[in-house]
């Protein structure tokens, strides 16, 4: 870790715990500075707060109301999930309180290479198979992954060195807060039009999302998704040097899939076909991922062991068991529209698809074309449960089911299903009007395919 005295004697208010603020809240205080955490969560329900507090920090629980801030704070480290138009957030931009967030704080110590990857779909599993990537036959050092991939940046930038590799999931909401943040090698997936009621305009989603490679230079590397004129365009704006990839071979300067072969400038790396993840999105991330590898030199027997074996990652297209002819899939992550149109294309038999979840005020007519050739049946619940069903009848879909959640989901599509389908939870929405989360959403439907089957998650 990089000894800073940025923070030292500093007045730090943490505003929103979690893993990220707890983390951040603990090398504040490594760092010297007097910190204050603020949290939503009533003390007593609050674990990471009665833990902070019993280290010597200050807690204060409640509403974060805009006179937290008349204690007098030099610096606000904010979750992400906090938006900027919220009045404790607006009266700090005011009073010209800097507001930063947790993996700014965690680049400032890090001293490990920093891969970052952004992008509204295939963030994490990208993430991984970086990260497995440049691990493999590392002779020297490790590489590491952390962000919103779920593990706190701010812890591990505290342990890797410069021997290693830091390879960072970022959201749009992290990179918004971020000044300095600094990665060798930045990633960007796609841009769709994700969080809009977060960032309000797709501009400014755009912006966000841009951010990873804002502080790059001519020493730096900036992979992009080159099957978008938008986001070839975008490139342009990178001072840094510039590694495409294209699934749809429109460029060959990076890497690229020609003919069903992946390749790294006319390399030949191995056959889209042997990627074991499937879909057309995941052999995306498999360029993407590859690109990377190839600028740090790993070798091709390494990249193909890596994507020959990696099966995916849990809520993301997760292969969760196969019973009675049926295979089952857990892509609890898919929160929108496109994942979820990514999810249907990568399979070839037909599908019993679960979906539904949270109204943010969408409508689903661009799904029309990816229900008409993947989706045999439908089975719908949460608050968009109607409107999707509204799609599947415009799309041809004769069997539409409505139920009242992922649990009761899973025994109706087994019924509707067949030896040889596909049962899919990709719900195209949000989780929050029934599930705290993606990941317990996706966790309930394992336990129901369980239950039903009798048989256990597959490793």
């Amino acid at each position: 870790m990089k000894q800073i005295t940025t923070y030292t004697g500093k007045k730090v208010l943490v505003l929103g715990l979690a893993m990220s603020g707890f983390n951040a809240a603990k090398l504040l205080q490594r760092l010297g500075a007097q910190v204050t955490v603020s949290d939503v969560k009533p003390l007593a329900e609050n674990q990471e707060a009665q833990e902070l507090q019993a280290a010597g920090l200050t807690v204060v629980t409640g509403e974060q109301t805009p006179d937290l801030l008349d204690a007098g704070y030099d610096v606000i480290i904010k979750n992400p999930g906090i938006p900027y138009d919220v009045p404790i957030i607006q009266r700090a931009q005011k009073m010209n309180i800097p507001v930063t967030g947790e993996m700014e704080l965690a680049s400032e110590v890090n001293q490990a290479e920093l891969v970052a990857v952004t992008g509204s779909n295939g963030k994490t599993t990208t993430t991984t198979m970086i990260q497995k990537m440049l691990d493999k036959d590392r002779s020297v050092g490790h590489a590491r992954y952390a962000g919103n991939i779920g593990v706190p940046a701010s812890k591990v930038a505290q342990e890797v060195t410069a021997d290693d590799t830091l390879v960072v999931e970022i959201s749009s909401f992290m990179l918004v807060a971020t000044t300095t943040f600094h990665p060798h090698i930045a990633v960007i997936t796609n841009i769709f039009s994700n969080h809009l009621d977060y960032h309000k305009t797709r501009a400014s989603y755009v912006a966000a999302k841009m951010k990873i490679t804002v502080n790059q230079t001519a020493d730096d590397y900036f992979v992009i998704n080159f099957d978008n004129p938008e986001w070839r365009e975008l490139s342009k704006q990178s001072h840094a040097q510039v590694v495409p990839f294209s699934r749809q071979n429109l460029t060959q300067d990076g890497a690229y899939e020609q003919d069903g072969v992946l390749y790294f400038k006319g390399e030949a790396i191995m056959p889209a076909s042997e990627v074991k993840v499937p879909g057309d999105h995941n052999v995306e991330n498999a360029l993407a991922a590859i690109a990377v590898a190839k600028i740090k030199g790993v070798s091709t027997a390494a990249i193909q062991a890596v994507l020959r074996t990696f099966g995916g990652v849990r809520h993301r297209t997760q292969f969760v068991l196969e019973a009675a002819g049926r295979q089952y899939y857990n892509d609890s992550k898919a929160t929108d529209m496109e994942a979820t149109e990514m999810a249907l294309k990568g399979f070839k038999a037909p599908v019993v698809l679960l979906a539904g979840g949270l109204d943010r005020g969408y409508t689903f007519e661009k799904m029309i074309p990816a229900f008409k050739d993947h989706v045999k049946a439908i089975v719908l619940f949460g608050q968009t449960a109607k409107l999707l069903a509204q799609t599947a009848k415009e799309a041809g879909i004769q069997t539409i089911e409505m139920t009242e959640n992922v649990e009761t989901a899973v025994p109706l599509a087994y019924h509707l299903s067949a030896p040889g389908d596909i049962v899919l939870l990709s719900p195209a929405n949000a989780s929050w009007d029934q599930y705290p989360n993606f990941e317990v959403r996706g966790d309930r439907f394992i336990k129901a395919v369980e239950h039903l089957t009798g048989k256990q998650e597959e490793a």
